[in-house]
């Protein structure tokens, strides 16, 4: 998920990294161990994305929770230090330079937005801090500090179109929030539209703060696609959804999307406002593994009934990847590690299999399309094993191992 930093940086920005000075990041597990390994978790635990990273956080500590029931690693406790970057770009570029030369992490687990990511990544690889993004992304990213346990739209976008426009039609009238993400996915989109032999009408993009859609349904209604794929995101965007049922649409256009159900919009809409969109991801709760099951089990119990999501899972699998490669590397050395998850790493989490490509950094994973029926994921169809290709992205990092950029999809 991406959303461009000017939307945080406007405002009070230095104000508010005044007010966050005086607040000390908190530790959880083993926080008296001398010989504890240190974790860091910088995500954003309140602010306007707090509704992403509170589960996100509760993910990661349920991980080291279970790595250390279960002796931690290398005979040695996990420690996680959990700093709340208040959806604030400065507070991400702050604490990662804290995790890396005051708290000496071994690794970082953090950022939802991709204006997150770029402001965390460029200073963990200077100080050479290890980086896993856990967040589904519009992919493309090309650096060997860099891994991701999250989705790319190569994985996602490129099974639910095609699945889509079988179900409802080839006219497609595309809505997308106005940043990184929404602009990179819209492409996407219109790639694998083109390549079902389809057509994308429009694509119209909304500024995050956005919440009066009513002309842009008006243009929806005369347009009459087959079909709305949404990239909105946010808060704000929920009203389209709203303002959609309202004008008489929910039954009359269909919707697909793979970012709805990330925010847990499904559960805050009412059945109907949200039943029958079609979704794609690596996780919905609904999946009926008895692996799954347990975990959810044990989220439930720690954390509440809440409905875990998409970008949660993308956490607490981020934290599986990397306790299995310091494992592998039998030390938490940067370089080890990341020569062990780029000697081959294959492991089952609550999603499916997932398995470390190593040219890219990303994973292999299971992708899920469901449709939503009373606050629910009903999974209609499963692809396992979903290669990270990405036909935007040139990325070799065995043949380039220093290269640190990201890559974006040509149309």
């Amino acid at each position: 998920m991406a959303i461009s930093r000017r939307s945080f940086l406007q405002g009070s920005a230095v104000s508010a990294l005044g007010l966050a000075a005086g607040v000390a990041p908190t530790f959880t597990l083993a926080a008296d161990s001398k010989d504890a390994i240190k974790v860091a978790s910088i995500l954003d635990l309140s602010g306007g994305l707090d509704i992403y990273g509170k589960p996100m956080s509760n993910a990661i500590n349920l991980a080291a929770d279970e790595i250390n029931a279960a002796g931690g690693l290398l005979g040695r406790p996990l420690q996680i230090i959990n700093y709340d970057a208040q959806s604030n770009m400065q507070l991400y570029a702050q604490y990662a330079q804290q995790a890396a030369l005051k708290d000496k992490v071994a690794v970082v687990h953090g950022g939802i937005t991709s204006a997150s990511r770029e402001v965390i990544r460029p200073v963990l690889d200077r100080f050479r801090s290890l980086y896993f993004y856990p967040a589904q992304y519009e992919g493309g990213v090309c650096d060997r500090n860099y891994f991701s346990s999250g989705s790319t739209p190569a994985q996602t976008v490129e099974k639910l179109v095609p699945y889509a426009m079988k179900k409802w039609g080839k006219k497609v009238y595309v809505v997308a929030a106005d940043y990184n993400y929404g602009q990179i996915v819209s492409s996407w989109v219109k790639k694998s539209v083109r390549d079902n032999g389809g057509e994308v009408m429009t694509v119209e993009f909304f500024p995050l703060d956005v919440t009066d859609f009513g002309a842009a349904i008006s243009k929806i209604q005369s347009a009459k696609p087959d079909m709305v794929w949404s990239a909105l995101v946010g808060g704000a965007h929920i009203s389209f959804y709203r303002q959609w049922h309202a004008a008489g649409m929910s039954n009359k256009i269909p919707i697909a999307s793979t970012v709805f159900g990330g925010g847990n919009e499904h559960i805050i809409l009412s059945p109907e406002e949200s039943n029958g969109i079609l979704v794609a991801a690596n996780y919905m709760q609904e999946i009926p593994s008895a692996e799954n099951k347990a975990f959810v089990d044990k989220f439930h119990a720690r954390y509440g009934d809440m409905y875990i999501s998409d970008l949660a899972m993308g956490a607490y699998q981020g934290m599986l990847i990397w306790a299995e490669g310091v494992r592998k590397a039998g030390d938490i050395d940067r370089m080890k590690v990341i020569e062990a998850l780029e000697s081959g790493v294959t492991l089952t989490s609550p999603s499916g299999q997932l398995t470390v490509d190593p040219t890219t950094h990303h994973c292999s994973l299971d992708v899920h399309i469901a449709e939503v029926e009373n606050h629910q994921m009903k999974i209609l169809e499963t692809f396992t094993n979903q290669a990270p290709v990405d036909t935007a992205m040139v990325c070799d990092l065995k043949k380039n191992p220093r290269d640190t950029k990201q890559y974006q999809i040509e149309l």
